[in-house]
């Protein structure tokens, strides 16, 4: 017996993870491409507005778009039944409570970063900063200089990490030539200091953690989701 194979559709198709996905979505054991979404349509791909309809018979979709470009494709999503992973970042706090929202319709997963590692290290993060007392802290973080949110997504959430453990941290961007993405967290004592890194060597990693989020997505319940719950860390991360 064959394992089902779950069609995916990829919002904001035509930037750069958009295509990244599409192009790991064609390599994945059980999944395959679905229909292409795009506010700047090319020849393969849709305008936003074409969803729901185009949506029928997809298991999930996926967004790297823009914050109102996201939320207005989970509306899509809603209506169509079909669960969505975003990994669009530079949400404001009305448009993370829409998402939200939709969520009592459909399964919705939102990470501001995809890659399963650096979710581990947000659990790190508080682990740490609950155990160094004394230590200062430091998030610092390096992306393409095409990159418009800073802090970045990833870099707030280690923010939010370090806040749970009831502590504070200094945070610093830089954009700079094609850097895919890299972040530090950093506690300073007194005769000692710890690094905690993350490099992104390409955006395959990305791609590949929002494919694995909408597969596991797929089949969920309606209600909100991050990687906290695809890891199994939500007795961690709070």
């Amino acid at each position: 017996m064959t394992d089902p194979v779950i069609k995916i559709a990829v919002n904001g198709g035509l930037g750069r993870m958009g295509l990244k996905v599409s192009e790991r979505l064609a390599l994945r054991r059980g999944a395959c491409p679905g229909p292409i979404f795009d506010a700047l349509p090319g020849r393969t791909s849709l305008r936003p507005e074409a969803a729901p309809a185009a949506l029928e018979g997809c298991g999930a979709a996926i967004d790297f778009s823009s914050p109102a470009g996201a939320v207005s494709f989970a509306e899509a999503c809603a209506a169509a039944g079909v669960p969505l992973v975003t990994g669009t970042t530079g949400f404001s706090a009305a448009q993370l409570e829409s998402l939200r929202a939709l969520s009592s319709r459909i399964p919705v997963f939102v990470s501001p970063n995809m890659s399963p590692a650096v979710n581990l290290t947000f659990a790190l993060t508080r682990l740490m900063a609950e155990k160094l007392e004394g230590f200062d802290i430091h998030v610092s973080e390096v992306h393409h200089r095409l990159k418009k949110d800073a802090p970045s997504g990833t870099a707030l959430r280690y923010l939010d990490a370090v806040r749970a453990a009831g502590r504070e941290a200094a945070v610093s961007s830089a954009r700079a030539g094609d850097i895919v993405g890299e972040h530090t967290v950093l506690f300073a004592g007194p005769h000692e200091r710890v690094e905690l890194t993350h490099r992104a060597h390409s955006r395959d990693v990305f791609a590949d953690g929002a494919i694995t989020a909408a597969l596991w997505l797929a089949g969920k319940e309606k209600g909100f989701y991050d990687y906290a719950d695809l890891l199994g860390l939500k007795g961690v991360l709070k």
